[in-house]
């Protein structure tokens, strides 16, 4: 006999399914702010080793300055990107979603042995509850990112209004930089999170689009045991 048990509740479920569109838009348009002036190299005695898009790159794809156009989309749907990004955290935080979510002690460790099961490396992973470990650092960090990315980018955005903002982000350089390493860190847990996706299987995808999974009696206890101690946690 089959069972459904609940796993992500309807908000979670449009929080993220929201994002995931503003967060590709805020990534192209910052590509195109980018790409009108790309300064990030690395360089020795005067000779470049790497740069992030070299000249063959625009050359080879016609990659032209789209500044203002990149800016427009950009300021717009950053808004968008910082209410969503709000909500969910409100909401989490209201719910009691957070406990599922936010770190324990034991996070890093077991983090750790989540990596090593994902390489193969280790038989058997760690217990987990309704997020493993590694699950449960990763999405507390892309919340941390979101909120680095919105007062980098207020920065930048309005510098001599915000100056104070700058100030803190170490000067408009420093706040651009960061900015910038955030976009990088944020393609790479779009990979990582795509790839986890496929490894954890249909299932694991289809109850983010409609809230349940489908499970055998006994995985259905165990996930509800899990999540019930982790709600009490």
């Amino acid at each position: 006999m089959k069972y459904i048990v609940n796993k992500h509740p309807t908000a979670i479920r449009w929080f993220h399914w929201i994002n995931f569109p503003l967060l590709a838009i805020m990534i192209w348009s910052g590509l195109l702010i980018y790409w009108a002036y790309d300064p990030y190299a690395i360089k020795l005695f005067g000779h470049t080793f790497f740069k992030f898009f070299p000249e063959w790159f625009y050359q080879k794809y016609h990659i032209k300055r789209r500044l203002a156009e990149g800016m427009a989309f950009h300021f717009v749907f950053m808004w968008l990107f910082a209410i969503n990004g709000l909500l969910y955290v409100l909401y989490t935080a209201i719910s009691g979603e957070w406990r599922y979510l936010l770190p324990k002690k034991s996070s890093w460790r077991e983090a750790w042995l989540v990596l090593l099961h994902d390489l193969h490396l280790r038989k058997t992973a760690p217990p987990q509850n309704k997020y493993n470990a590694a699950q449960r650092i990763a999405y507390t960090a892309v919340i941390v990112m979101g909120a680095g990315s919105l007062i980098t980018g207020l920065a930048i955005y309005k510098p001599a209004q915000l100056y104070w903002l700058v100030w803190l982000c170490g000067g408009y350089k420093t706040a651009r930089l960061i900015h910038f390493t955030l976009t990088i860190l944020y393609c790479l847990f779009f990979v990582i999170h795509i790839v986890q996706v496929l490894l954890a299987g249909w299932q694991n995808f289809i109850s983010m689009v409609r809230g349940f999974e489908v499970t055998d009696a006994s995985t259905a206890k165990i996930i509800v045991k899990r999540d019930n101690e982790d709600g009490n946690a």
